[in-house]
């Protein structure tokens, strides 16, 4: 009977099973309440005396390898299990990777940037968090100046001189600081304004400056490259400059590039005129020059800037400018053909 009991030792250490269903089974045969341990428990009374000890001891090594035989095979089927509702089959190919797309507003600063790199313009990058020279001061804009009015600020609370910038004019001026003329640079990024969040504003937008400074530079230059940019970036090549006020720049004006009245929609970004203003711009103010340590008696130049959520919704119709920071995949997903 001992002998047996070895036999049936080694069988449950060679047992294998693919599925929790083999794994019952086995159990109920063994450790089941009329399996087969059950019936050499009864048989322990008609053993004889010299064998009672090996006798025991040997059901007792049964029932213990029986037992880790099924928690180790269940342990095995559990995991495999769990590695398949994680990972799926892992014998099929692997999934596609799904293909992102491109945010709207880096479409169109892309495209500007491809736009002005053609004509020499590199590209300039400076701190969102700036201080006051920077974003005020060296632009003609000292403190109390009544032209601060326009840019409602976001300053920092613990130090009244740091502030999130404005505009991008500031990467402009520590350009200047930095580099010796002739200078020909465009300074995208973002820029932070206390305003009520609308359809058509918001209190964070991306602008796109450019500045271009260099003996007798003309507002000649400055026109020439305008019709060149609003000609390639859409496809429009009538443009209108109206006199305006910017404290940095003088003469100042503001562009409308002609958009047409073929549609209802021209109707009604243009308010019935054709005329859509893009941006402004103007000669480089000679005060400018000599605060970013520029001599303004041999040099000249001229600045001009956009917004690129503007853009944005132009060239694309989008008819919210929320839309462009809410990351709804569902809108950012429509993007997927663009550049």
């Amino acid at each position: 009977m001992i002998d047996k009991l070895k036999e049936l030792i080694a069988e449950a250490e060679a047992f294998s099973a693919q599925s929790k269903d083999e794994v019952e089974a086995f159990r109920i045969k063994f450790l089941g309440s009329k399996g087969l341990l059950k019936q050499y428990f009864a048989e322990f009374k008609n053993v004889a005396n010299e064998q009672k000890k090996e006798f025991g001891q040997t059901i007792n090594q049964l029932k213990k390898t029986a037992e880790d035989k099924v928690n180790a095979l269940n342990d095995a089927l559990e995991q495999q299990d769990e590695d398949k509702g994680i990972y799926g089959d892992l014998s099929r190919p692997g999934d596609p990777i799904a293909l992102g797309a491109r945010h709207p507003i880096s479409i169109v600063k892309n495209q500007i940037i491809d736009i002005f790199s053609r004509i020499g313009f590199n590209v300039s990058e400076g701190p969102e968090i700036e201080d006051d020279w920077h974003n005020f001061t060296a632009l003609n804009l000292p403190e109390y100046h009544p032209a601060r009015d326009m840019q409602d600020t976001f300053f920092i609370q613990t130090d009244p001189d740091i502030l999130l910038r404005t505009h991008t004019s500031s990467v402009q001026v520590r350009y200047m600081e930095n580099n010796k003329p002739p200078i020909r640079t465009i300074s995208p990024g973002r820029v932070y304004r206390n305003e009520a969040i609308s359809a058509r504003s918001h209190c964070f937008f991306h602008q796109v400056e450019g500045l271009y400074i260099d003996k007798d530079v003309s507002f000649a230059d400055l026109k020439q490259t305008l019709q060149y940019f609003t000609t390639e970036m859409f496809g429009k090549s009538k443009i209108r400059l109206r006199p305006s006020y910017f404290p940095f720049t003088e003469p100042s004006a503001e562009v409308d590039v002609y958009w047409g009245l073929e549609t209802e929609t021209d109707y009604k970004m243009t308010k019935g005129t054709g005329w859509l203003e893009i941006m402004g711009c103007g000669m480089v103010d000679p005060n400018v020059l000599e605060n970013c340590g520029i001599d303004s008696k041999e040099y000249s130049g001229f600045a001009f800037g956009m917004g690129i959520d503007r853009i944005a919704l132009l060239l694309h119709q989008i008819s919210d400018i929320r839309l462009l920071s809410e990351n709804d995949i569902r809108f950012l997903e429509q993007f997927k053909s663009a550049l």
